[in-house]
């Protein structure tokens, strides 16, 4: 059955293109996170520790409201880990760094998903998708927010 909600295949194609990096870079950035709570050392331990926690969950449970809005357009979603890869602009880390390294890193991602969140949000008020632009405005709030707590770690 055709889908008939007002925005044309063509914007929907586009939106959810950009939601597709939106996920990619939120993954990534999840994944990134939960590993760093694991493995964070130092005299910021517990404070990290505790923090990278609500952080990861937070990002977790963004994934699946991304991805069902993609759905919602009517397009797959990107779910394994090459697509991610092919996606995302958030540097992988295969070590380890320090805390501060850690901290610095994260507050590079949550600004690069901001700026993916804010590229969709432009697509998708140009089509008058209101959701979609809801949705990524959501997200630039939480990333902003999470890397401006971040950042005063390294002041």
């Amino acid at each position: 059955m055709a889908i008939n909600t007002g925005i044309s295949a063509a914007d929907r194609k586009k939106i959810a293109t950009q939601l597709s990096r939106l996920l990619a870079d939120n993954y990534s950035l999840y994944l990134k996170t939960h590993a760093f709570h694991w493995n964070v050392t130092g005299p910021m331990f517990n404070s990290l520790h505790q923090m990278f926690d609500v952080q990861y969950n937070e990002l977790w449970l963004a994934n699946d409201v991304i991805a069902e809005r993609i759905r919602a357009l009517d397009v797959f979603a990107p779910g394994s880990y090459s697509q991610f890869g092919k996606l995302s602009s958030i540097k992988e880390e295969s070590g380890v760094p320090d805390w501060k390294g850690m901290v610095g890193q994260l507050v590079e991602g949550h600004e690069t998903s901001a700026r993916t969140a804010r590229e969709a949000i432009k697509l998708a008020e140009k089509a008058g998708d209101q959701p979609s632009a809801d949705l990524a405005t959501q997200r630039v709030e939480s990333h902003e927010k999470t890397a401006w707590m971040l950042r005063s770690l390294l002041k």
